[in-house]
């Protein structure tokens, strides 16, 4: 089984809405940021059958993973590169569209970033972000990290959650070059596996409770295994595990 967490079984009601929001065109060249194992790229390229598909982000096994599915996929308009966008010299006026599905809430210099990732736009190019809402607004984070601890998370610095506030988001946006600075409620439930014991693997994948649990003593630790197998049950449907979630959609411009 791989280490990787599955974000595109997680995401897959969220993916549905990202692709029609992103609208790819035909000719459209598409810079995806932060792609992971590349869902969202391999969609653009699909879509973009006269134009094409880049994929950047940090994670080498995620982009060796990407690499494999495209190449499975056997499509010829994209590719992946290794680099942090926050710093990385794409080239100039290149891209018709970036898009990024959860894969931008993590700059060091938010304002920086989306400066040299607009950089690398055209002028009138879209800008198509999938954010997360504030940590208490998505059960997935609340219910989860409760289990482990009754403290809160430490808000500030490169967080999921750091682009949930709209005034924020759009004034950095606005600092970094962009106009028409528009957010779209999404409101769907994320997906953890089709069972209890899938999804008590896959929460372990996950960084900040692996953080958590590993924090713990062995009587805490066992006692927290206990408290996220009852907390995994409780969200137990016949379709799988799921958690509520709040996320934006994010659209700007060039």
């Amino acid at each position: 089984m791989s280490d990787l967490f599955d974000y595109d079984a997680e995401l897959r009601l969220h993916n549905e809405l990202f692709r029609a929001a992103a609208r790819v065109g035909s000719h459209d060249r598409v810079l995806d940021i932060g792609c992971g194992t590349g869902q969202s790229t391999r969609d653009a390229a699909r879509a973009a059958v006269n134009g094409s598909a880049t994929g950047v982000d940090i994670s080498g096994p995620m982009l060796e993973r990407a690499r494999q599915l495209s190449d499975d996929e056997g499509l010829p308009n994209i590719t992946f590169q290794q680099a942090d966008a926050q710093v990385h010299r794409f080239p100039p006026t290149h891209f018709d569209l970036c898009i990024s599905r959860f894969g931008t809430m993590f700059f060091a210099d938010p304002v920086a970033a989306f400066t040299n990732i607009g950089s690398a736009l055209r002028p009138g190019a879209r800008l198509v972000l999938l954010v997360w809402q504030a940590r208490d607004r998505n059960e997935w984070a609340t219910a989860i990290r409760r289990t482990f601890t009754d403290e809160p998370a430490t808000p500030g610095g490169p967080n999921p959650f750091s682009l949930a506030d709209q005034t924020v988001t759009k004034d950095l946006l606005v600092e970094a070059g962009f106009a028409d600075v528009d957010f779209t409620d999404v409101h769907v439930p994320v997906y953890y596996g089709p069972d209890s014991a899938t999804a008590f693997d896959a929460v372990f994948r996950l960084w900040e409770f692996k953080d958590l649990l590993a924090n713990l003593d062995a009587t805490a630790a066992e006692q927290a295994r206990t408290r996220l197998r009852t907390t995994l049950d409780a969200h137990h449907t016949d379709g799988g595990v799921y958690f509520d979630s709040r996320a934006w959609i994010v659209t700007a411009r060039r």
